[in-house]
């Protein structure tokens, strides 16, 4: 039996994607370690700086936006993990990731510097992500309801 050259090319080209994001996976890691250390050594410097022990709303703004970029980090994490496992992008997942980037973004934000327009358009983001999320939900119920 003869194995047909154009799947022996696609069973090749998964098995590099295949190992391409187990590397991203092993990178991500990196990247949430490294998170968690940059967060605690934030927040060392500014607890040691004077005042002592005392943070400033911009301090604790900036604490939040980190620990929520390394909350970013883990869900990205799950979803390749995902991926590894069962071989498909869940797409549940990557909307709550992508609304947890949108909260980050919306928690920083300083909206003494921040133009009109563009606060105007992280909301219509924000409500159309949400929207999006919650039809996402809804999909399944309404789906066993039909059953």
């Amino acid at each position: 039996m003869q194995i047909d050259p154009q799947d022996r090319m696609q069973f090749e080209l998964q098995r590099i994607i295949h190992w391409s994001v187990r590397a991203l996976s092993i990178l991500m890691v990196f990247v949430i370690v490294m998170g968690v250390i940059d967060v605690g050594w934030t927040l060392y410097e500014k607890l040691m700086a004077p005042p002592y022990f005392i943070l400033t709303i911009s301090d604790m703004l900036a604490t939040f936006g980190a620990f929520m970029a390394v909350l970013i980090a883990i869900e990205i994490f799950i979803n390749i993990t995902i991926y590894l496992r069962e071989n498909v992008i869940h797409v549940k997942i990557v909307m709550a990731t992508a609304l947890m980037a949108i909260a980050r973004k919306v928690i920083i934000i300083d909206m003494e510097q921040t133009d009109v327009m563009y606060v105007f358009a992280i909301g219509v983001v924000v409500l159309g992500m949400s929207v999006a999320y919650w039809l996402i939900h809804q999909l399944p119920r309404k789906q066993h309801l039909e059953e």
